[in-house]
């Protein structure tokens, strides 16, 4: 189950970074339109929400709901490299977060709430997969509006 985990962070992680390796640090403050997340802070909010899926799986009141200071964190970076730095420190934390609890841990019961309550903590890493698929999705949108081609995340071509 561990070698299962390890294996969907890592695939995650290979493919958003390589769907999203043509934006370069001048296209850090792109944004379609006024208000939404910028090139940079749609990879920091991707990397936020892995460390909070993580967070969430073993905490006792399950998933922290403060969204708007999540936001708010987000909102404050502006260099590309500093969230591909974020978003590779939270890939490797989840790896020590899998390799700390023990198979039983992980097919134990979330906590009760809103988000996913009560299904077994490996859930979390479809979750994470999903959520990261949506915004590798949006970031080559946001490629395409900057005039660049993003590469297929599966393979190399």
């Amino acid at each position: 189950m561990k070698e299962m985990m390890h294996g969907q962070i890592a695939s995650m992680r290979e493919f958003f970074e390589r769907s999203s390796r043509v934006l370069e640090e001048a296209d850090s403050q792109y944004a379609p339109k006024p208000g939404m997340f910028t090139v940079s802070q749609l990879v920091a909010h991707s990397a936020q929400t892995i460390d909070w899926f993580m967070q969430g799986a073993f905490a006792e009141g399950g998933f922290g709901m403060d969204f708007d200071a999540m936001d708010k964190e987000v909102r404050d970076v502006t260099s590309l490299k500093a969230a591909r730095e974020w978003f590779a420190k939270w890939c490797d934390a989840a790896g020590k977060v899998i390799d700390a609890h023990s198979e039983a841990d992980w097919g134990g019961k979330l906590a009760e709430g809103p988000i996913m309550g009560g299904m077994p903590r490996m859930s979390i890493f479809g979750a994470i997969t999903d959520h990261s698929a949506h915004h590798r999705g949006a970031l080559t949108v946001y490629s395409r509006l900057l005039g660049k081609v993003p590469p297929m995340p599966y393979m190399e071509m």
